[in-house]
């Protein structure tokens, strides 16, 4: 069988401390991430990591620091030009650089020219060896192009005004929770929104070529929001003019236990497969704690550029060969563990255990800071076949040391960013079918690892009813917290009933409010649409509820949609209505 993966990816996420007007606060951020496959292995490079992560097969990865380049500079673009590596950040109020290396993996990067001030950069070379350059992140500017010069790498011509945000017709770009603003619960709040504004964030531009055509893409509204997602303008010129696809945003995952999928890049694999990789949210501790996530991804027979998102954070394949299936609305194996019985040693007020298996990462259970041995137990009901356990650790009212950063300060911010070494989670995995008899299923102790969204992939499906993490130990003396114990597997049951009609109203362009009957057994549903029926890509995943607010919508479009329901034995397809 291929690799799988799980969503958000499993990486050693960097801690950091900020300091702002705003508000002090202690989280772990990956973001606004690029792939690049250059000599064999994959680069993966973020923001606020101090470095990159390679791999050759895209579902292991190891990390190297990168002390070199300006590590608290976000938005890093990596490109290959000219057989280098050419890397930029986003830095406001003074030039940037661009960097090289023919090879990151052994070589230092070296500067190679300084440009202008900008934010979210990407920088492209076409076919003909002709390089561009792209930026832009902001809530009243556009995103800009301009060429460079391959060898120099220093603007050719004036710049470009490529694209802007467009909320009255792009229900999807509109900021705020669901694509609705709400009035601040609290001071910090209020300060936020009064700080970012209400308008809409146009940003993370990044350059795709494909059959002829150039893929321009960029994310909206705000990488706080649930709906942050990426959309795509085309174009027969790398400078325009631009034309908005009718499939938009190509790029969403606004349900599930993660949400968010903006601010990406887009690469082919070794064979010919090609990939988005994106930014997803938890924003509790600050607005800015961020994953990773990556997604099949494809362009249509018509041109069409998409994304397959269907239960993005349940594993998948990475395929060996060249074979996506991109069409693919159901997962490899399913959830066994929403909702189910979860019983622990101890917990803290308003952080039971009953929130490790909610489907929500904003959400955990922590126990007491007393508790010296804490245990967490879930009970599946009844014996399953389990091929997967995905472990997801919170970080819980932490308190960082104030020493062994690395540090600087940008516009009245302080950035401290924690050092690799200091980072090590540790927990005990265990199965039985009685609750009293434990057989060992993953142990992590004394690895020296820090993999806070843990993948295990069993080499043979485990048969168990019951699964315990004990001997928890996180970083910095933090209280064990898991805001997710995912399982996965066959539940062998009967299917949900179907999903055949939907009530639906479209007062407001930017809205559709859909409502459809329970299923019978379903644990939840998949909702699918798109332009027509044949290019329904988008999907949105709902838990506890048979209605949805589709505030994802274009105003000129209309739209197929059809309500799959799901539970731990599979998924059935619901009829598709045309929503015009």
């Amino acid at each position: 069988m291929n690799k799988l993966i799980c969503n958000p990816l499993n990486l050693e996420y960097r801690y950091q401390i900020k300091k702002s007007p705003l508000g002090d606060a202690v989280f772990r951020e990956a973001a606004d991430p690029t792939v690049v496959l250059f000599k064999g292995a994959y680069l993966l490079f973020a923001s606020m990591s101090g470095g990159f992560w390679y791999s050759d097969d895209l579902a292991e990865w190891r990390f190297k620091e990168t002390p070199e380049l300006p590590i608290y500079d976000y938005a890093p673009d990596v490109r290959e030009i000219d057989g280098r590596i050419v890397f930029s950040a986003s830095r406001r109020g003074e030039p940037c650089s661009l960097y090289a290396s023919g090879d990151p993996i052994n070589e230092p990067f070296e500067i190679v020219s300084t440009l202008f001030d900008f934010w979210d950069p990407d920088i492209f070379q076409d076919d003909d060896g002709r390089v561009y350059f792209y930026w832009g992140c902001s809530n009243s500017e556009p995103i800009y192009g301009i060429e460079v010069d391959a060898r120099t790498l220093k603007p050719v011509g004036e710049k470009v005004a490529l694209i802007s945000e467009n909320e009255e017709n792009h229900g999807w770009e509109r900021k705020g929770e669901n694509n609705k603003l709400e009035e601040p619960k609290n001071e910090l709040e209020r300060r936020i929104l009064e700080h970012v504004g209400t308008k809409p964030f146009i940003e993370g531009a990044f350059m795709t070529k494909h059959g002829g055509k150039y893929y321009l893409q960029y994310a909206a509204p705000g990488t706080e929001c649930n709906v942050y997602a990426d959309g795509v303008y085309v174009s027969d010129s790398p400078l325009g003019g631009f034309t908005y696809q009718s499939h938009n945003p190509f790029s969403s995952k606004p349900g599930g236990f993660i949400t968010s999928a903006g601010h990406g890049s887009t690469f082919q694999d070794k064979f010919g497969n090609w990939f988005h990789i994106s930014t997803m949210r938890i924003s509790v501790n600050e607005r800015f704690e961020r994953r990773i996530g990556l997604f099949p991804c494809g362009f249509d027979t018509d041109g069409v550029m998409y994304c397959n998102q269907n239960f993005a954070d349940y594993p998948f394949e990475i395929p060996d060969k060249a074979d996506l299936r991109n069409g693919r609305t159901a997962p490899e194996f399913m959830l066994l563990s929403y909702d189910k019985n979860v019983t622990a040693t101890s917990s803290q007020a308003g952080f039971g255990a009953e929130r490790a298996t909610d489907e929500n990462i904003q959400t955990w259970w922590a126990a007491a800071e007393s508790d010296g041995d804490a245990w967490l137990t879930l009970d599946l009901g009844r014996i399953y076949t389990v091929s997967a356990v995905q472990v997801n650790f919170a970080d819980h009212r932490l308190a960082l040391p104030e020493t062994d950063v690395n540090e600087t300060h940008k516009e009245n911010i302080s950035y401290r960013l924690i050092k690799t070494e200091r980072q090590r989670t540790e927990y005990l995995l265990e199965v039985s079918d009685d609750g009293e008899h434990w057989r060992t299923a993953h142990d992590t102790r004394g690895q020296k690892t820090d993999f806070l969204h843990d993948f295990v992939v069993f080499e043979t499906p485990a048969n168990a009813r019951f699964f315990r993490l004990s001997k928890m130990r996180l970083p910095f003396g933090g209280v064990p917290a898991v805001c997710g114990l995912r399982v996965f597997g066959k539940g062998g049951g009967a299917l949900p009933g179907k999903v055949a009609e939907i009530q639906y109203t479209r007062e407001n362009r930017l809205n559709i409010l859909l409502k459809w009957d329970a299923a019978e057994n379903a644990a939840g549903y998949n909702v699918r649409y798109g332009v027509s029926p044949d290019k329904m890509y988008s999907s949105w995943q709902v838990y506890g509820a048979s209605e949805l607010d589709l505030s994802m919508v274009n105003a000129d479009s209309s739209y197929a949609v059809a309500v799959d329901s799901f539970n731990e034995s599979g998924v059935t397809a619901g009829s598709v209505a045309i929503i015009k």
